[in-house]
């Protein structure tokens, strides 16, 4: 797969870059506490062994490589594209004692560095939105999972009760803009970004759509479940044997 960062990437990169240091604090305050439930929920979709070996694609600042290393005993290889997530995801793995069993390095879900069935479990959050062909992402992906290993993923999503719905639109539209310029001009850019973004995606990968493609990249037993009223979705399966 071509290795050349596209605009798409490089907007992404730009984009998070000067939030990487508050990333975490106030992705938990701006979602109510959500962001966090929602990774850990990601985590325990994942059956590891201590002696497993994972992949967090789109790993940020480490949070969910942290948690699988916490609750599991497993290494984890985190993989991202921005240079200062990294940086920072690095520091909080330091602080979390965890260097020993988790390392982070610059790298794209599209081209992914490692050989076929490398990994006894692959992670990924928050990435499809940031691709220019999610199919092909995911090909990729489980490219690099060993057969049977179990694949999990988060991605923001729309809820679709219309009351949750409009409220979700009310928030994403103004509140969230509004909340993040109260920290920082990069987080109101990033408040700015989200909505649009997300509906976006929302209608070119409906669920349906996206659930489909997992299938056709080769999992297998593919389930997903809503979160928050619909504003999370994680969708996981399992690499099939052939």
């Amino acid at each position: 797969m071509a290795s050349v960062q596209t605009d798409r990437n490089r907007a992404a990169q730009e984009l998070f870059a000067p939030i990487a240091e508050t990333y975490d604090r106030y992705a938990s305050l701006l979602s109510f506490g959500q962001d966090p439930r929602w990774r850990r929920f990601l985590v325990s979709r994942v059956d590891t062994e201590p002696t497993d070996t994972v992949l967090d694609v789109a790993c940020g600042t480490g949070a969910v490589a942290i948690e699988l290393a916490r609750r599991t005993g497993c290494k984890v290889i985190g993989i991202d594209q921005s240079r200062a997530m990294l940086d920072e995801g690095r520091r909080r793995v330091t602080e979390a004692s965890l260097a020993e069993r988790v390392t982070l390095q610059e790298g794209r879900a599209e081209s992914l560095p490692f050989d076929d069935a490398r990994f006894d479990g692959v992670t990924f959050t928050y990435l499809l939105r940031y691709v220019d062909d999610p199919a092909a992402t995911l090909r990729e992906l489980a490219r690099v999972a060993r057969p049977r290993a179990r694949v999990a993923s988060l991605e923001f999503a729309v809820p679709r009760q219309p009351v949750a719905r409009a409220a979700w639109r009310a928030y994403t539209t103004a509140g969230l803009p509004l909340a993040g310029g109260l920290v920082s001009r990069g987080w109101r850019d990033v408040g700015r970004f989200l909505g649009p973004s997300i509906r976006s995606f929302e209608r070119e990968w409906p669920l349906e759509r996206v659930t489909d493609c997992w299938a056709e990249a080769g999992f297998e037993n593919v389930q997903s479940q809503t979160l928050s009223l619909g504003g999370g979705v994680v969708i996981w399966g399992t690499r099939g044997s052939h």
